[in-house]
């Protein structure tokens, strides 16, 4: 019989003698990228990532990992809680997770609690529209560089500056104070990212001797595409994957968005020329690289403190990311390019450094992970489970499912409503994507999408009129069922 509730699953766990065991003294490094994709060289991408593939080959790389919402604030307060959105309540950016729950406890708080030293540098918690900005109580000292508009990263070079040489997207938008892609001959520092990496640095060397929680929040490859020309220069436009924009057969309207985030408000929006959206696309994928450059100074500032056998390595992003494809700009769907995204794991001793496991996992399984590997007593009533066992055998599976789920409008608590319409609740097996839009307030069924991953993994078809294997689809939907059930709010 299979079991999906986190309490079994945890049953399981307690039953089972875990091979990995945490070190005496095991400190974290929480490293986190923003609007990331699994778009790595060793995830098979072209992207330009050593410094990411040097650490998969430390430590295991987690294939079929989901967020629980894919916009930022929700899948940070998400995943840093260990609670899905609904327990939350929270399925937008202006609302920060304390207004819903003030007492609920926090990955780095809990470890506070528990004798670490916690300390934040960069974006971790989401920061803007919120009338808090970060979490001040989850950290042993001030957050650095932790609040800001992505539109205000104007490069600081102390002189002129030089010119932006990409023109193409100039017509589309401006991002704030900056251009939407922006490429100058400029120093990493110039940016918000380089600028992170120089204070994580610094503060590993303050808290070196110290047991420590260090969670490194980087800004990219979040837009404006706007890393330094040296990223830029790592590829070669005309050689990137072909754009796709096509959008799945059959998929109805309210799968889709109005890519708001990249094209502008929908008054002013101008579609973008093929080569306007192969520049951004460059972009994307220069600032991916910029992004990892920054993250292997600070990986390696771990290295040469010696403190690489002492610390849990973990990596992440906060939800995936459309650049053109099925026509979407950004995030705010329940498509696997929004809700798949990279997870990288590094303990200490790794039994299995360099694997991989196609296990499906969760983002609120972050935070019971990290509590187990460090022999941290586990917080309770998370939505989570453990992933050691997967760190021991990369071939056990842990769920039959991972779940994610976005509202209509994309940007609910920005209309007269100030809340959602309709809820989009997405479930994937090993097989499938099944998702159904759902009245927000009766629960009735509007419109559904199934993919079947087996034979389209890139979601062009909704084969709900007609599915190869029925049987399997009745199963997506009870799990589906069973983990938000059908009904009014």
């Amino acid at each position: 019989m299979m079991i999906c509730r986190a309490a079994a699953l945890k049953a399981i766990f307690l039953l089972s003698v875990p091979l990995l065991h945490a070190a005496p003294r095991t400190n974290v490094l929480f490293i986190m990228a923003d609007d990331l994709r699994p778009e790595l060289g060793c995830y098979g991408s072209v992207a330009v990532t050593p410094n990411l593939d040097a650490l998969a080959k430390r430590g295991m790389i987690f294939r079929k990992a989901y967020c629980q919402q894919a916009v930022c604030n929700p899948s940070r307060s998400s995943m840093l809680t260990g609670l899905r959105p609904d327990t939350l309540g929270l399925y937008v950016n202006g609302t920060h997770f304390r207004e819903l729950k003030p007492a609920v406890n926090t990955l780095p708080g809990w470890m506070k609690d528990h004798g670490y030293t916690t300390r934040c540098v960069g974006k971790i918690f989401h920061n803007w529209h919120t009338k808090e900005h970060g979490d001040p109580r989850s950290w042993s000292a001030p957050e650095f560089l932790h609040y800001a508009n992505h539109g205000d990263d104007v490069p600081q070079v102390g002189g002129p500056l030089p010119p932006n040489l990409t023109t193409l997207s100039s017509t589309l938008r401006q991002y704030g104070k900056v251009p939407l892609c922006e490429c100058r001959d400029v120093p990493d520092e110039a940016y918000f990212d380089g600028r992170v990496a120089a204070e994580a640095v610094r503060v590993l060397g303050e808290i070196k001797d110290e047991l420590f929680f260090l969670a490194v929040g980087f800004w990219k490859p979040h837009a404006p595409f706007n890393a330094p020309k040296k990223y830029w220069d790592m590829y070669q436009r005309d050689r990137l994957p072909v754009l796709d924009p096509a959008r799945p057969v059959a998929a109805p309207e309210i799968a889709f968005h109005q890519s708001t985030e990249i094209l502008g408000p929908v008054k002013d929006q101008k579609q973008p020329t093929a080569e306007q959206a192969a520049e951004m696309r460059h972009g994307y994928f220069a600032a991916i690289s910029y992004m990892d450059a920054q993250l292997g100074k600070v990986t390696a500032a771990l290295e040469k403190q010696g403190l690489l056998d002492s610390t849990l390595i973990v990596f992440w992003g906060d939800h995936g990311y459309h650049i053109g494809e099925h026509s979407l700009w950004a995030k705010t769907s329940n498509f696997e390019l929004d809700a798949r995204v990279p997870l990288i794991v590094v303990p200490p001793q790794a039994n299995h450094a360099g694997a991989s496991t196609d296990a499906l996992v969760e983002m609120v399984d972050l935070f019971p992970t990290i509590t187990a590997l460090c022999a941290v007593p586990e917080a309770p009533g998370l939505d989570g489970v453990s992933l050691v066992p997967l760190l021991n055998d990369p071939k056990a599976k842990i769920k039959v499912a991972a779940y994610t789920q976005f509202p209509r409008p994309a940007y609910p608590d920005r209309t007269p409503r100030g809340r959602p319409e309709v809820m989009g609740v997405s479930v994937r097996t090993p097989t499938l994507r099944y998702t159904e839009w759902r009245d927000f307030d009766t629960g009735s069924v509007v419109a559904s999408e199934l993919y079947d991953h087996a034979r389209d993994e890139a979601e062009m078809n909704n084969v709900m009129a007609s599915p190869a294997d029925r049987a399997a689809l009745e199963q997506a939907q009870q799990l589906l069922v069973r983990q938000f059930p059908r009904g009014k709010r």
